[in-house]
């Protein structure tokens, strides 16, 4: 992943992207608080990819390497923080929830990025003061380095609704299902069932902000039926498909 010299956003900003719009890899010196109004925007590094909806934010730590991509139009909030202001103490990327208290504060911070007030710092308070209360979602695709599971991660990555268990995907890249098995859990931290999930839905945020329906994001996605994509959505992420399609 090439580094671009400069930082291609203000580390507090507000813009716009277009659906596949992109931010090639960066870094910031100063923490960053990422979220989408509106759309879909996914964080990826060298170490994996977060995704995050308009109820979700992504964290960056200073000095981490990332580009964005955004599926939808995207309304992106960028909150630049010093690194003395870490107030969940993270050291690698992450999702957070955004309740309705703190996606105004970080709409009202990033519409004056500039201004220099005491309004201003109190609002920054605030806003650290609800970071602090945020729950770590698990929204994220770690990458594989070992080559035998990386290739599985690729087939499935290129085709999440491939349902063949992992024992035949293990026959095709030439490596055992105990082997792949063992790697899912020590490089990934994940069993393989919990991986293709978390690619499932990803992919399905993905899908919903292109504006597919939720029947054909399901089986896109290998879901059996829409209801168990439905179930698994909400236990997830804590709304329904539908009530994230009207959103984005």
């Amino acid at each position: 992943m090439s580094i671009s010299r400069h930082q291609p956003v203000a580390p507090t900003s507000l813009r716009e992207l277009a659906a596949g719009a992109g931010i090639d890899p960066h870094r910031h010196d100063d923490h960053q608080l990422v979220y989408a109004a509106s759309g879909v925007l996914s964080l990826t590094t060298d170490r994996g990819r977060w995704i995050a909806p308009a109820t979700r934010a992504i964290w960056i730590p200073a000095g981490t390497t990332h580009e964005h991509r955004a599926y939808g139009r995207t309304e992106l909030h960028l909150v630049g923080l010093p690194t003395s202001a870490n107030p969940l103490g993270l050291t690698e990327p992450a999702v957070l929830a955004v309740g309705p208290l703190l996606r105004e504060l970080i709409v009202a911070y990033t519409k004056a990025p500039d201004a220099s007030t005491p309004e201003r710092t109190r609002l920054r308070a605030v806003l650290l003061d609800q970071l602090r209360e945020s729950p770590l979602q698990p929204i994220v695709l770690p990458a594989a380095r070992d080559p035998r599971l990386a290739a599985v991660c690729a087939v499935l990555e290129a085709d999440p609704g491939d349902n063949r268990p992992l024992a035949e995907l293990g026959g095709e890249v030439g490596a055992s299902e105990r082997t792949l098995s063992r790697l899912f859990r020590a490089e990934l931290g994940l069993t393989f069932p919990q991986w293709r999930t978390q690619l499932r839905l990803q992919q399905a945020l993905i899908l919903l902000a292109e504006g597919q329906p939720v029947t054909t994001v399901a089986t896109r996605c290998g879901w059996a039926t829409p209801s168990a994509f439905i179930d698994v959505f909400r236990r997830t992420l804590g709304t329904t498909p539908g009530t994230l399609t009207r959103r984005v």
